[in-house]
């Protein structure tokens, strides 16, 4: 074994580049693969973890607080398989306005003494519980609204947020003192109770159904008006990490198809190259089986180094996400799960170690004495009628002999087509996904507008919609604008509280995008976003009725928007009875915001509003999606330019006799580096016009999964983001991965002494 040993450090040693590109794409593989299983299943342990420590609601029931009362709720935490029971406590449904006009979404607000209690305790994440009947606490997920700002209600009373906190079962998005109750309750303010259970048995749906229909067989006909498992909140609160998995995974495909074809393609080379050597350990009595761990050994080493660097860097990968999660659910520690990363790991390994067995078994097969003959003489000659036609063409004769080449070593030739095909994938995959999350972005944020007009939605006939617009056309730089006004809604099964968006003016320019039928045009209908359709079961067509402002009001879905809350968007003939609370206004060419909008608040001074250039903050789980895309990408198209020089490499050692004629025949250095280009050029085209229609089938099976895995269906309009030009670009980045690989062996064959070549022979 010691024998056996020198053999395999000295193949280490002087295959310098077989060893980097192996440890290399080793690394890729296991980076892409740590990340994809290691997120899925870290996206389910800070939930779970803090579900158990903060005593989170199985069950959250909403009741009709004209239906039932404060005892009967009491006395429902003595049904059959309540362990815990928290409540009753006073929910309300309001729509603060900020200091500005800025009007929050409804807020689901419950009355509390104290964050503690037997189920869902409360968890501070900054400033302090509520101590008077005017302080306020919101929930870090439902507004960003900082410690010791004002909000007002709908009757004018105001609030000092005091603190932000956090509901592991989602329970409310403020919370105050039950003294506050009086100065909140209005007539534009839904209310009712809250009760919060824990089961004896909640692991699955149908067990929390049968401990919902227990409770509910305590209480009044009618009294429970909604009721929201654990499991719904635990499905909505992992998504986000989820979204990273469909990627991810398509990323670990590629490192491993490319770990699979390098590492090949690297002992099979390596065999070929190293024939003689094989047939002098055989005679100095090295086994078959022998040689053929010899060979599994060499590229071990470096795909164990290469392991070691992915384990650790896919590691490192997840740590934004992680920490995102960690913030969301108050967790702390998350990391990887070690098993995932061993899993991962091993896997990879395992795949190398299958593949290079393969490889190498044709050393094991070879006979002494036929190796020890071969020699280094090259193998017999191919592609001579390939030679032959290059030579008519009219190009420089090196450029010919270049073109010709793949002929000859046709094996090579497909290994580096699909190195360079596996490259062109992955960059045209990541183009397309870079570009369709900011579409999705730019839709669900309806950022498109420049500028925002603001001001108090009850100004009264000193904000008329009519007069306000008409001064926002008449500012020169206008392009395009719109009123919008938010109010709660609700709407009869659903437990949350509905967005109720009303649009003044034409407001489809501004990233609305339709996944279904139309926009609304015509009073009395509306559009809405997938998740109510989903909550209600409604489809395009069906009429619901939304309680706005208290009041009903019957409005007929004409269309799907792409959102991803529960929100409806109508127009001005529905009553809300306020005036637009929002103006949003798109700039022609060449206008600059800030000087727009300081002469617009100038013109629309006296009306209470005022104009501020839009700046929407870009998603940080955009901006981690990105930077992992980024990074996964560099690594591959790194990987496919090594592949594409480790098989030049091997090519021009194999024929480097020739190379030492050519030169002896008058071939300038820069003949020979033209020769060494052209021989991977038109492949690396090849490889490019089949990478693309790969990526872009990626692009299209991993991007509507990932927007599933949040809960959303895509319309057309943010998939289609491949143009000619683009198609173009990504296809001729073939050629140029393909020439990165070709630079260092064209210029080691460009520097190679004449006389040095041809005593190699």
């Amino acid at each position: 074994m010691s024998g056996l040993g020198r053999v395999v450090r000295s193949g280490v040693r002087r295959r310098r580049v077989q060893t980097v590109v192996v440890g290399l794409v080793t690394a890729a593989a296991v980076t892409a693969t740590v990340l994809g299983g290691g997120l899925l299943v870290a996206s389910q342990a800070p939930f779970d973890d803090a579900f158990a420590a903060q005593r989170g609601a199985h069950l959250t029931v909403r009741a009709d607080s004209g239906a039932v009362t404060e005892p009967q709720l009491a006395a429902s935490a003595s049904a059959p398989g309540v362990v815990a029971a928290a409540g009753p406590y006073r929910v309300l449904v309001v729509a603060f306005t900020e200091r500005g006009g800025m009007r929050t979404p409804p807020l689901t607000v419950v009355a509390r003494a104290d964050p503690g209690g037997p189920v869902d305790r409360i968890e501070l994440a900054g400033g302090r519980w509520p101590a008077g009947p005017d302080e306020i606490v919101l929930s870090g997920g439902a507004v960003r609204v900082p410690p010791g700002s004002r909000l007002a209600t709908p009757g004018g009373a105001e609030f000092t947020v005091v603190g932000t906190a956090r509901s592991i079962s989602d329970t409310a998005g403020a919370w105050v003192l039950p003294s506050a109750v009086g100065v909140l309750d209005g007539p534009d303010t839904a209310d009712g109770y809250q009760m919060l259970y824990r089961f004896t048995d909640a692991r699955t749906p149908t067990e929390v159904a049968t401990g919902r229909d227990a409770v509910v067989a305590t209480l009044p006909a009618g009294a429970v008006t909604g009721a929201r498992s654990w499991l719904d909140v635990r499905q909505q609160a992992v998504e986000d990490a989820a979204v990273f998995v469909p990627f991810l995974v398509a990323f670990a495909l590629l490192g491993i198809v490319m770990a699979l074809l390098v590492v090949g393609t690297v002992v099979a080379g390596t065999v070929g190259a190293a024939t003689r050597r094989i047939g002098i350990l055989k005679a100095l009595g090295c086994t078959p089986a022998g040689v053929v761990r010899a060979f599994v050994a060499q590229t071990l080493l470096p795909a164990a180094v290469g392991a070691v660097a992915g384990t650790v860097t896919g590691n490192l990968l997840a740590l934004p996400v992680l920490a995102e999660t960690e913030e969301i659910y108050g967790s702390a520690n998350t990391t990887i799960a070690w098993w995932v990363t061993v899993l991962a790991t091993g896997g990879v390994l395992a795949v190398v170690t299958l593949t290079a067995w393969a490889a190498a078994l044709r050393a094991g097969r070879l006979r002494t004495v036929d190796a020890i003959a071969v020699g280094r003489a090259s193998g017999p000659a191919r592609g001579r009628w390939a030679s032959r036609l290059a030579a008519r063409l009219p190009v420089a004769r090196p450029v010919g002999l270049g073109l010709a080449r793949p002929f000859a070593r046709p094996a090579r030739t497909v290994a580096i087509l699909l190195a360079v095909a596996t490259g062109a994938a992955a960059m045209t995959f990541a183009t397309g996904l870079a570009a369709s999350l900011l579409r999705i972005q730019t839709a669900l944020t309806q950022d498109v507008a420049e500028v925002t007009v603001t001001g108090d939605p009850d100004a009264g006939p000193v904000a008329d919609p009519a007069a306000v617009l008409a001064a926002i056309d008449a500012q020169p730089g206008t392009r395009a604008r719109y009123g919008r006004t938010q109010a709660p809604g609700t709407v009869a099964g659903i437990a949350d509280p509905v967005s109720v968006t009303t649009i003044t003016g034409d407001a489809a320019w501004d990233g609305f995008e339709m996944v279904s039928g139309r926009w609304f045009a015509a009073p009395g209908e509306a559009v809405v976003g997938g998740p109510l359709l989903t909550a209600t079961g409604a489809r395009i067509g069906d009429t619901v009725t939304v309680r706005i402002e208290g009041a009903p009001v019957r409005l007929r879905i004409v269309g799907e928007v792409f959102e991803s809350v529960m929100t409806v968007f109508t127009g001005t003939a529905t009553p809300t009875g306020r005036n637009p609370s929002e103006y949003r206004v798109a700039l022609a060419p060449d206008t600059e915001a800030g000087a727009y909008a300081r002469a617009l608040t100038g013109a629309l001074a006296g009306r209470g509003l005022t104009a501020r250039p839009s700046g929407t903050e870009t998603d940080p789980l955009l901006l981690v999606v990105e930077g992992l895309t980024a990074t996964l990408t560099l690594l591959l198209l790194a990987v496919a330019a090594l592949g594409v020089l480790n098989m030049l490499v091997l090519d021009l050692r194999d024929r480097v006799h020739d190379l030492g004629v050519h030169k002896a025949l008058g071939m300038t250095p820069a003949q020979t580096i033209a020769m060494v280009v052209a021989s991977v050029a038109g492949v690396g085209l090849v490889g490019g016009l089949l990478g693309v229609p790969a990526g872009v089938a990626m692009h299209r099976l991993v991007v509507p999964t990932m927007a599933a895995s949040g809960g959303l269906h895509l319309p057309e309009a943010l998939l289609d983001v491949y143009g000619p030009f683009l198609l173009t670009a990504l296809a001729l980045g073939g050629p140029l991965t393909a020439l990165l690989g070709a630079l260092l062996p064209a210029g080691w064959a460009a520097r190679t002494r004449t006389a040095t070549a041809l005593r190699s022979e």
